[in-house]
């Protein structure tokens, strides 16, 4: 919009207003750097209102914006400039002290290299006498061996001097030099730089995380989408802040720190609400994201598969459909009738139907998944194919326990969610028998609710598998907690009551003294084990296919021909490994269901030789 003044107006006179929209009538001539008139007219609204004004111009001598701040710092507006590695902005940014300090500060400089401006110049305003002010500059001149641009700060200077800088010739040598230094390549972007944000607040938390634990886990969890932490911050109150979180103060202390730092991401422990998270980013001027939002990204990463990449999309809908703003329906595209004409859909109304309509053929999709899944369970069961599920926490090892116990070479990695999309293998087992394991997706404390839906139909493989094996990584110092989350998913799945093998791993990092895997492995139906170094892997076959004893066995069955009607649903029962005939009757060797021998129970011979 033409002479639009952007940041804080709020409190400010209409007729201070209109004196910052003169300012773009103001052109620099002749090559200058900055004019004694722009200074002064900058330094006198500065000196009324007490707040930061800074004016963007071009090379040509062109005001481009105009903005307001506060006594701190001043909003950026967006103002385009050129890109390339080896080229300035084309923009200089002339802004006021009101503390009357002409130098520039840490923000200033972290400006001038976020936006490559041409230069970034401030007026320290001196009260009451601002003819006085004076200002300095700051200029990029260099690429260092970090691929970090370099800055020469200039000044201060009296506004009389700052006139006679010649400034097209010194943009013209920094861009010679950036040439040189970048030749065709651009400058290296690198991974996103990020700080992570938790807050600590109500009641102690009995479950035995703290503030700081979470934090950590926070981190491995940016780590692993691929950001790089370079701050945490922990904020104690009594209660979240409804429209700022962790409180206006606080998010303004992060907003100079962001860009300061050159922070491109800030993440947030918690679930913000739409309100919150829009509040924020509006107030750092950077992406924000909270828990779920980046779980879900690190999902969005390991999904391979069309099932997992439409189950992690219908995730991501769900948590992205609430957070676009619309009117309701106050802007239906109902038509008729009195109080429901109106001028028709909005963008964000528009968008919010598509995403609706999107979830729903998601969820169709899915569901004919879930058919294929359900077929695929019914034929092992009819074969009497016991199953078994690798569930734990997040990085506990169970894709390498996979790889190893089927010498299989999954994706297998010390990161956070490495495995998303189950993966199946079979077993053998000691007595010669066959079972199908099944890798599913860590679990993690405070895990999305809108994870646990939309992987609905993959987590109904733990439901109804026959033993769940819950490996646990004793070696981490919150082993029990993490063990408490997976059995809070569990029930919240209906499987904690399924039969569960617990599986201590990575026992080998254990202190030898410790003396925790004998406490651990006089636990009942539990083991200690090694997946990576192969330790104890007999004993945890054993433990499994003692726990399958009573799921599936093989009995022998005469039936006579008075009665071939059961030979068929034998058949329908189980796997008939053997069938004879005989003149009593059928034979027939059957490995089924140990519940179901019962129906058969009159046919059972288990004197007869097949």
């Amino acid at each position: 919009m033409a002479n639009e003044i952007y940041g804080n107006l709020k409190g400010i006179r209409n007729s201070v207003i209109e004196e910052l929209k003169t300012f773009y009538d103001i052109r620099l001539e002749g090559g200058q750097l900055l004019t004694s008139e722009l200074a002064l007219r900058m330094a006198d609204v500065t000196d009324f209102i007490n707040r930061e004004v800074s004016v963007y111009v071009a090379r040509n001598g062109q005001v481009l914006a105009v903005s307001v701040g506060n006594d701190q710092s001043v909003e950026l507006p967006p103002v385009d400039g050129r890109r390339g590695a080896s080229r300035l902005s084309g923009v200089r940014c002339v802004h006021t002290h009101p503390n009357g300090n002409p130098l520039l500060s840490g923000v200033d400089i972290s400006a001038l290299k976020n936006n490559r401006f041409d230069a970034m110049i401030a007026v320290g305003v001196t009260s009451p006498d601002i003819s006085q002010s004076q200002m300095s500059f700051g200029m990029i001149t260099g690429i260092d061996d970090n691929e970090q641009y370099q800055v020469e700060c200039y000044g201060p200077l009296t506004l009389q001097e700052a006139e006679g800088v010649f400034f097209p010739n010194l943009a013209a040598m920094v861009e010679r030099i950036l040439d040189k230094q970048t030749g065709s390549a651009s400058l290296a972007q690198g991974t996103e730089r990020a700080i992570i944000v938790g807050m600590e607040y109500g009641a102690p938390n009995s479950s035995g995380w703290t503030a700081e634990d979470s934090l950590e886990e926070l981190k491995q969890l940016a780590d692993t989408a691929g950001a790089e932490v370079v701050a945490r911050f922990l904020q104690k109150r009594p209660k979240p802040d409804p429209a700022f979180f962790i409180g206006r103060g606080k998010v303004q202390e992060l907003a100079l720190y962001v860009q300061q730092e050159n922070v491109d991401l800030c993440i947030f422990d918690d679930e913000l609400s739409p309100a919150q998270q829009r509040n924020i980013e509006q107030s750092m001027g950077v992406r924000v994201l909270d828990r779920t939002a980046l779980i879900l990204d690190i999902f969005a990463q390991r999904a391979h598969t069309n099932e997992g990449k439409l189950q992690v999309e219908l995730a991501q809908l769900q948590y992205t459909l609430p957070r676009i703003m619309g009117k309701g329906l106050a802007l239906s595209r109902l038509g008729g009738g009195i109080g429901t004409r109106g001028p028709g859909e909005t963008k964000l109304e528009v968008d919010r139907r598509r995403i609706r309509d999107r979830i729903a053929y998601i969820k169709e999709c899915i569901g004919k998944v879930k058919s294929v899944r359900t077929l695929h369970r019914a034929g092992r069961a009819k074969a009497s194919v016991p199953t078994v599920s690798l569930v734990g926490y997040t990085n506990a090892g169970k894709s390498t326990l996979l790889n190893t116990l089927t010498n299989s070479d999954i994706y297998a990695q010390d990161q956070l969610f490495a495995t998303l999309d189950p993966t199946t293998r079979q077993l053998d087992l000691p007595n010669k028998q066959q079972a199908i394991l099944t890798d599913t997706v860590g679990f993690i404390q405070r895990l999305p609710h809108q994870l646990v839906a939309a992987f609905q139909s993959t987590l109904e493989e733990v439901v109804q598998s026959d033993v769940l094996l819950h490996v646990i990584d004793v070696s981490h110092e919150l082993y029990k907690e993490q063990a408490a989350a997976v059995y809070q998913v569990l029930d919240e799945l209906g499987a904690k009551d399924k039969t569960i093998i617990t599986v201590y791993n990575k026992i080998d990092k254990l202190p030898p003294d410790s003396g925790l895997a004998e406490r651990l492995s006089k636990e009942e139906n539990s083991i200690c084990i090694s997946a990576k170094g192969r330790y104890n892997l007999d004993g945890l076959l054993a433990l499994i296919a003692e726990n399958l004893k009573l799921k599936a066995v093989e009995e022998s069955f005469l039936v006579p021909y008075s009665d071939s009607a059961a030979v068929g649903r034998l058949h329908d029962a189980g796997t008939v490994l053997e069938q004879e005939y005989l003149a009593e009757g059928t034979l027939l060797k059957v490995r089924l269901d140990a519940e179901q021998v019962q129906q058969f129970a009159k046919y059972l011979a288990a004197d007869a030789k097949a």
